[in-house]
This record gives structure tokens, C-alpha cells and sequence, in this order.
């Protein structure tokens, strides 16, 4: 058997508004990062937007490389995002020229800037490819002390890995008790935290899921998984569709090529099916929908 899942407690969602109105509730938000001048600026846009249609109580916070334009931060700031301009961290370089399974991954290191976002108690942090279908603000409430994620690939709730599983990077030493995917994770903010991944990251070589591996390596002694409906990976849909209820799904990760909704074409290979199309569909609904967008007059205050 695999490790056994930490289970949030159900919130009442008017509570949880009237609570934080009424400033009894820790500093919580969500968070996401965005680099660059690329299209993932929509993922954002569509992050912000569904996020408001759940009624989530916490602003979205978003960590900005200096390279985002102007425009792209506008369209951010319209959308009721509240802006943090971080400074990029750079891997190891070690022998290996790439030793990343795709190039950019290089750019991910960036995410452990959050955990200087010390004016927040608790984030929680989602990918720009991430898009939140129902209320995750329970997420909040888990004890803290941890860090909390979804195990990247579903076998590891049964103990039997199957071929797709992540391989261990021999480089890193022993196996962590579970492998946690690096999109979506319950975490707080601390200096020293902030301060020991920065000096850790200088003597850990690079491996090919670049911080995915490092964040695993680094709180292999600290780190609890929480259930895959907060953070269903597309490629879940038939690497393991047993384990899968897609009616229960409060998180979709379009982390799988061709998979990007605002690139999808349907051509890529698994993409024709058909629980993919909806699920695509689902995230162009909310892009979509006028009715989302940020009123100059909501709180956007964490």
C-alpha cells in the first residue's frame, strides 16, 4: 500500500468569506508564477477567472519574472491578480549541458522565490496550466508544518509502480516516501526555509524534473500527499482510469502535450478522447465568460 492520503476538512464556503471579511482567518492566498512573453499569460487570465466563479475566500497571487511585459501584466492586474516581481533563481550548472527532460524546466527553479512571500501564513500554489473547477479553499486548513501535494502518478496509491512512473534520480540519494507532482502544493512561507533551498539547491545537482526532483529531495521528511482530485494530471485519464472520478476532480493540470487549452488541437497523441475535449471545453468556458471578469470593486485583499 502507498502512504495514506491527508484528507481536508469540508469548508462551508460563506463561513470561510465571512471569516476572512472579518480578518479571524490566517494571511492566506493562492499563488502562481508566470516568466516571460509566451501565451501562458492566458492560463492566468483563466486561473484568476475560475477561481472567482468557485467563490474562493483568497486573492491570486502572481510571482512575475522582470520579462513579463507591460501588457501582460495589465491584463493581470484587470483580472484582479495581485502582482510580485521576483528575481530568477538559476540551477546548478553541473557537467551536463541539459540535463532536463525539456529545456524550460530550467525555468521552474524560480518557485522557490515563494517561500519568501513571508507576508502570507499559508499559499497555496498552482501552475499556469492548472485550471480550479470547485472550491479547494479547505486546502487552507490542513495542519500545519508540512508540505502538501499529489503524487505524480496514481500507482503509488496502490504500492506497485507502473512503467510511466517518475524514476528516481539515482543522484539524490534514497527514494522519498512518495513522489509528489510539483504543480500544486499547500505551503508557508519562511525566510530560513527560503534561505536553506537556496543553499541546498547549490550543492544538488540538476536532474531531469529539474525542481519537481529538488522540492522531493527536499521535504523528502516533510512532505504529505493529499488526493489526486487536487491536482488531476490529464495523462491520470489513461494511465490509471481506474483510480480516476472525474465528477469528483476539483483541479485539472494540462501538464500533458498538446493538452494546453489554448493551444489544443485535438491532433496530439491521447487528445482525440473524448473526456480530453471536455475537459479543454470546461477551461474555454471559463476563459470565456464576461461574467467572470474582475468588478473594480471585489477585494483583492489577502
Amino acid at each position: 500500500m502507498g502512504p495514506e492520503l491527508v484528507i481536508p476538512t469540508p469548508r462551508n464556503v460563506a463561513e470561510v468569506a465571512g471569516a476572512v471579511r472579518a480578518n479571524n482567518a490566517l494571511s492566506c492566498a493562492y499563488v502562481t508564477f508566470l516568466g516571460g512573453d509566451g501565451d501562458y499569460v492566458k492560463g492566468v487570465v483563466c486561473l484568476a477567472k475560475g477561481l472567482r466563479k468557485v467563490k474562493a475566500a483568497y486573492p491570486l497571487v502572481v510571482a512575475v519574472l522582470h520579462d513579463v511585459p507591460e501588457e501582460h501584466r495589465n491584463l493581470l492586474v484587470n483580472q484582479g491578480c495581485l502582482l510580485r516581481e521576483i528575481d530568477p533563481v538559476y540551477p546548478p550548472v553541473g557537467n551536463k549541458k541539459s540535463p532536463f527532460i525539456r529545456p524550460y524546466f530550467a525555468l521552474n527553479y524560480c518557485k522557490l522565490r515563494l517561500w519568501e512571500f513571508v507576508e502570507y501564513d499559508k499559499m497555496v500554489y498552482l501552475d499556469a496550466d492548472i485550471q480550479v473547477f470547485d472550491n479547494i479553499d479547505n486546502l487552507f486548513d490542513l495542519p500545519s508544518g508540512c508540505l502538501y501535494a499529489v503524487m505524480d502518478c496514481l500507482c503509488e496509491m496502490r504500492g506497485q509502480p507502473c512503467a510511466d512512473k517518475v524514476q528516481w534520480p539515482e543522484d539524490l540519494g534514497n527514494e522519498p516516501p512518495f513522489y509528489f507532482n510539483g504543480g500544486m502544493f499547500v505551503f508557508e512561507p519562511n525566510l530560513d526555509t527560503y534561505n536553506n533551498l537556496l543553499s541546498t539547491l547549490k550543492v544538488t545537482p540538476p536532474t531531469q524534473f529539474a525542481e519537481q526532483d529538488f522540492l522531493n529531495f527536499f521535504f523528502r521528511d516533510n512532505s504529505k500527499p493529499i488526493h489526486p482530485i487536487y491536482n488531476l494530471l490529464v495523462a491520470m485519464l489513461w494511465r490509471h482510469p481506474e483510480f480516476v472520478e472525474l465528477d469528483k476532480v476539483k483541479v485539472v493540470h494540462y501538464c500533458v502535450t498538446g493538452s494546453k487549452p489554448w493551444k489544443y488541437t485535438g491532433k496530439e497523441q491521447y487528445m482525440d478522447r473524448e473526456d480530453v475535449k471536455m475537459l479543454v471545453g470546461r477551461w474555454w468556458d471559463i476563459y470565456n465568460d464576461k461574467a467572470l471578469d474582475f468588478a473594480g470593486n471585489e477585494s483583492v485583499s489577502g
